[in-house]
């Protein structure tokens, strides 16, 4: 079994094949997708019950991203409690901090992705955490606020937030980044990464993976960064799945 942990199915870019899409992911052995809910603001975390409802095999999740953390008030973060009970939504977010981009200043983002990890852990859902160029303070937060358990996802940083983040009973999940040429660096973390701390995810339609570089990415496409993480810790395929889908059915469904 093969699962797709983080996905962005409302994707505007899907609007004209999005069952086709879906159709393909499923002959590539595609047996699980988590559609994250964050869509084009606060106003829209709802994006992913829909496809969750239509298809069994879709799971969602309600938070709001970094990029759009200035947009945040009060009622969103009471519109994500009521909508977090809802059974298709398996965890908050993505939430988290993105300096790369600086979209929202950086004081919103912290107050909003903090907002959002106290949420996960009063509700006992894990956190799924979005961060670039942002590890210290991704560091910070997720130590004080202590969530309980979570995600690292479309990981790209260091060995020490890795290490930080399993410390704190988090996985991590690598996106078709670690198929790139350039990412020696990030397929070490990986292979120092336990194995039962694993997930691997598309993030689609971002960052399609060695050989769809350039292309829209879609659910199917991460076998490709699962063939590479198996090549690299020298283990077969068939196993790697395996582990990953438990491993995700541990985060997600405990």
């Amino acid at each position: 079994m093969i699962i797709d942990s983080h996905a962005h199915l409302d994707d505007p870019r899907f609007d004209g094949d999005r069952e086709q899409v879906l159709e393909r992911a499923w002959e590539a052995g595609v047996r699980s997708i988590l559609t994250i809910g964050n869509g084009r603001g606060p106003d829209d975390m709802a994006c992913g019950i829909p496809l969750a409802e239509k298809h069994d095999w879709i799971l969602t999740t309600v938070g709001i991203h970094p990029h759009d953390a200035a947009k945040a008030e009060d009622r969103h973060f009471q519109r994500m409690r009521e909508l977090a009970a809802h059974p298709k939504v398996v965890a908050i977010g993505e939430a988290g901090l993105d300096y790369y981009y600086d979209n929202s200043p950086r004081s919103e983002q912290q107050q909003v992705f903090r907002r959002q990890a106290e949420l996960a852990g009063e509700m006992g859902l894990p956190l799924v955490v979005h961060t670039r160029d942002a590890d210290e303070d991704t560091e910070r937060i997720l130590k004080e606020v202590r969530p309980g358990r979570g995600v690292l996802h479309c990981f790209t940083s260091g060995a020490r937030l890795a290490k930080v983040a399993l410390n704190l009973g988090f996985l991590i999940s690598f996106s078709g980044i670690v198929t790139f040429p350039k990412a020696a660096m990030l397929r070490q973390v990986a292979r120092e990464v336990p194995v039962d701390r694993v997930l691997i995810e598309t993030d689609c339609p971002y960052l399609a993976p060695v050989p769809h570089r350039g292309k829209r990415n879609e659910p199917g496409f991460v076998i490709e960064t699962l063939g590479l993480l198996a090549r690299e810790r020298a283990i077969a395929v068939e196993a790697l799945a395996g582990q990953t889908a438990e491993n995700f059915r541990k985060l997600f469904y405990a």
